[in-house]
């Protein structure tokens, strides 16, 4: 009972950083439309924001994963925390010069820190308590990760987004000097916000810095031969790479949805953008948090694998809706997927995890660089936009991405003879 006690407020400080990497996934729908009207961008290059946070995840895995093999779960958060707020003041000056390479530079600076806080929170958690509980636990922490999904899309469509929405004619019929005005103001709206967020991640830094981490280590009868060196031998492990896959297309699958959505609304049933924003927060989003919580209570009655391959197996069936339907049942169809993908993300960790001892922090680093699938997923959706000059067929790529993950939760999951050994 008193480590329990000792592992609470431990397991409480951690849990509230999942609201950092939330706000950071959850807030790019807002800033993917808006940059592509601040800086004149078309579908495809809009999506690099995407492959900037992405990318972060893909380099910067592994070496979290190091660091925090070599220093520990504490300095791990605390070096994650301050590469967050560098780079959220960097967006400051970003958005006075308008560059969009600054813009992607910053955002994937902020990326990297979540990287960190996200290689060490996941198996942190995972580990912080009994083993047998451990997807439910990791559930559990990333149902607060809900509370920055759904927030991101409200306070950002609310704080960045302008509401003005100019024809490519009116544009174009304006003088350089009132073009230049208006876009630098647009650009300006994501100042304040970065500069909230900066101010919040540095109090967090002070906290971590005064308050005591306890070292998890893994239990001597979980720790397997070839677990002492740090190294890609964790993937013969069949469902560590299937794992590894399945996050992978979830990913990919979420930030696409996300991405488009605001572009989706416009081209399905008319939805003006700061409408379409406060209906992914305040609907979608609020479903996504919700999701986690249910799914987490489900979870004492469905095995974790089953009922992924459940929620699978409904997003399938909505966006075939989404692709093929027209007006507000397809537009309905897409709000309702976050809540049948809010338990995918902790769920395919933890079962990816699963029996690996010592090996179980170069896993992490593995699921978490799968994260590139947020990268390659959009850049196919925009491509196929601006290709076929509908947004709503390149829904059929996150389509494709569940049907990987229902395979995952079928039989994907289950553990090797040689690990279980």
């Amino acid at each position: 009972m008193a480590k329990k006690n000792n592992y609470l407020f431990p397991l409480i400080l951690v849990t509230s950083l999942f609201f950092l990497w939330a706000f950071l996934h959850n807030i790019n729908p807002i800033l993917i439309p808006h940059l592509r009207k601040a800086l004149q961008l078309n579908d495809t290059q809009s999506s690099y924001i995407d492959i900037a946070v992405s990318l972060a995840y893909f380099l910067i895995a592994i070496p979290a994963g190091l660091f925090m093999h070599k220093f520990g779960y504490k300095k791990g958060i605390i070096f994650g925390l301050l590469l967050y707020a560098v780079g959220s003041l960097l967006i400051i000056p970003a958005a006075d010069a308008r560059n969009y390479t600054f813009f992607l530079s910053a955002l994937f600076i902020i990326a990297s820190g979540a990287t960190f806080l996200e290689t060490v929170a996941n198996p942190y958690i995972s580990v912080l308590g009994d083993k047998e509980t451990s997807e439910q636990r990791l559930n559990f922490a990333q149902s607060f990760n809900g509370v920055g999904a759904f927030l991101a899309p409200i306070i950002g469509g609310q704080v960045i987004l302008s509401g003005i929405e100019y024809t490519e004619e009116q544009l174009t019929a304006m003088s350089p000097t009132q073009l230049n005005m208006y876009l630098q103001a647009e650009a300006a709206t994501v100042k304040t916000p970065y500069l909230i967020i900066a101010g919040v991640v540095f109090l967090l830094i002070i906290l971590f810095l005064f308050t005591k981490l306890p070292e998890v280590k893994a239990d001597d009868s979980e720790v397997h031969g070839h677990g002492a060196g740090f190294s890609p031998r964790v993937l013969r492990h069949s469902h560590v790479s299937w794992a590894v896959a399945a996050q992978f297309f979830y990913v990919g699958a979420q930030v696409g949805i996300g991405s488009f959505f605001i572009r989706y609304a416009r081209f399905v049933a008319d939805v003006d953008e700061k409408t379409a924003a406060l209906q992914w927060g305040s609907i979608a989003m609020v479903g996504f948090m919700v999701g986690r919580f249910v799914g987490t209570a489900l979870m004492r009655f469905i095995k974790p694998a089953q009922l992924l391959s459940i929620y699978a197996a409904i997003n399938v069936l909505l966006l075939v809706v989404g692709v093929f339907a027209k007006g507000e049942l397809a537009l309905y169809a897409v709000i309702a997927l976050p809540f049948f993908m809010s338990i995918m993300f902790p769920t395919i960790f933890a079962l990816g995890i699963k029996g690996l001892g010592d090996e179980t922090k170069i896993a992490s680093s593995f699921l978490v660089m799968a994260i590139i699938g947020g990268a390659v997923a959009p850049v196919v959706m925009g491509l196929i936009s601006d290709s076929t000059g509908s947004i709503q067929t390149a829904y059929i790529v996150p389509l494709i991405c569940f049907l990987v993950i229902l395979y995952f939760g079928a039989r994907g999951y289950k553990i090797s003879t040689e690990t279980q050994s």
